[in-house]
């Protein structure tokens, strides 16, 4: 199932991230695995120029897939622009996932600076993936702010708890058509992936829930199915939802064997 995003075309619509794992090796496996050809990574967290940043630079240039930098850790705008305009240099992409975070609890999205960072950033010509909550009028600002794809969570991060407001996930697709929603944080099941790529998603982005299972090589692929499945579910158009029970073999049109199992039973 071919798509594009970003003016890429890709194959897989799951997005998977590189923190956390227990091992450099763990997640290259749990990387390929996964079939992912967009991987995240935090300039805070993992410089390139560092020496420890330096090899895990070289496991992901090996992976040889797109590289979408974020902004994870930032709470100011003018930390997420500097931060943004760095990761440009060190990863050679205009790529970033814009993080600006307003509370410590629950790790939620400052609206306000959100817009304002997605603002200046688009003006500096990045292609923005701003990591948001389910507010359709905070997503309608970064749409106006110049916004064509949107990265909303399902629940806060690392929660696993999976869409917490299916009604409001919903709306976003019906009222932003037009714009790319890639389903971000709080995933914890495969299920829950399937589920919002069910609701008309366009891709789901995770780490915590294929880092920290048992077995992640094992997750990142069961995640790549179901979010392939979910996709698949659809674009085949699922059947609307009804409040009584419809039978699958009406009294009209009975198969000529029930039939003619009634005659038999007559007759004797």
């Amino acid at each position: 199932m071919m798509w594009k995003l970003g003016g890429q075309t890709l194959n897989s619509r799951l997005m998977v991230g590189t923190a956390l794992y227990p091992s450099p090796d763990i997640m290259r496996k749990a990387i390929q695995a996964s079939s992912a050809e967009i991987i995240t990574v935090s300039l805070r967290r993992q410089n390139p120029n560092d020496e420890g940043g330096k090899r895990f630079w070289e496991i992901l240039q090996a992976l040889n897939l797109r590289l979408l930098p974020n902004t994870a850790g930032c709470r100011t705008v003018k930390e997420a622009v500097t931060t943004a305009k760095m990761a440009r240099e060190l990863f050679n992409t205009h790529w970033i996932k814009l993080e600006v975070i307003g509370d410590d609890f629950n790790l939620q999205p400052d609206p306000f600076a959100l817009v304002e960072a997605a603002r200046i950033l688009i003006e500096e010509e990045f292609e923005v993936f701003p990591y948001t909550t389910d507010d359709y009028i905070v997503a309608q600002r970064l749409v106006d702010a110049g916004c064509t794809i949107l990265m909303p969570w399902a629940a806060p991060i690392g929660t696993g708890r999976g869409p917490m407001n299916p009604y409001a996930l919903q709306v976003l697709r019906q009222r932003f058509p037009h714009v790319q929603l890639i389903a971000d944080a709080g995933i914890g099941l495969p299920s829950h992936a399937a589920q919002l790529m069910e609701y008309g998603f366009d891709g789901v982005l995770l780490n915590t829930a294929i880092a920290r299972a048992g077995d992640p090589p094992a997750m990142a692929k069961a995640f790549a199915l179901a979010v392939e499945a979910g996709a698949l579910a659809y674009q085949a158009g699922p059947m609307p939802q009804r409040e009584i029970a419809v039978p699958s073999t009406p009294t009209l049109g009975k198969p000529f064997w029930h039939e003619a199992r009634i005659q038999e039973t007559v007759t004797l």
